[in-house]
């Protein structure tokens, strides 16, 4: 009886070990390795699932493991400068017309990523969840654009939501590396605003 007994404890305890390394080995590296990988994503997500936290990292370790292995594909010179282009036009057209301005850059944003090997389509959740694996600290300000474009905001947060849309998009125009992304957003946010960034400016982001 003693012998069945230890042999019991001994079987729990293993199954607890592995239960419990499972839990900590999920896609993403564990809490710090989504967090990491996600940034303002993360706390997004947390949120959403009214601070749910176990809730909100599984949905995002699923998205890891949905996404994680997705390859980007290489834009051609001709292509680079074509989406600079419409950029800095969007830019400009924002000082006119910016509920126009924050719809082309919705779509804008769209194409380019659909150019990159994200999922194409109309479904912008599947998009920007692809997105979020690979560019997470970049992807409020898309998320903000898309919002925007559906109407109801104001010229301000059209503004704001157009300048932190920019850096996902030099993100994806110059192929920096997600990990260069982290401190994008608030370097951005110091940025120019689409009033103030003309052509000039633009065009110098294809080419870094």
């Amino acid at each position: 009886m003693f012998i069945i007994v230890i042999i019991a404890v001994a079987v729990i305890a293993a199954t607890a070990a592995f239960l419990y390394v499972k839990r900590t080995r999920k896609p993403g590296g564990g809490r710090r390795g989504l967090q990491n990988r996600f940034g303002p994503e993360y706390q997004r997500a947390v949120t959403e699932h009214h601070d749910d936290v176990m809730a909100a990292e599984r949905e995002l370790s699923e998205r890891v493991r949905r996404y994680g292995s997705l390859q980007e594909k290489p834009l051609s010179p001709e292509s680079r400068q074509y989406y600079v282009a419409q950029w800095a036009e969007v830019q400009e057209q924002f000082v006119s017309s910016p509920q126009k301005a924050v719809t082309e850059a919705d779509m804008l944003l769209a194409h380019l990523a659909r150019d990159r090997g994200y999922p194409d389509g109309e479904q912008f959740e599947e998009r920007i969840s692809a997105l979020s694996v690979h560019h997470g600290h970049c992807v409020r300000g898309y998320r903000s654009t898309h919002v925007a474009a559906r109407g109801h905001s104001s010229t301000e947060e059209m503004r704001e939501a157009m300048i932190e849309a920019r850096s996902l998009f030099e993100a994806l125009v110059t192929a920096r590396p997600a990990t260069d992304q982290r401190h994008q957003q608030t370097a951005d946010g110091r940025g120019h605003s689409p009033r103030t960034s003309g052509r000039r400016h633009a065009k110098g982001s294809g080419t870094s």
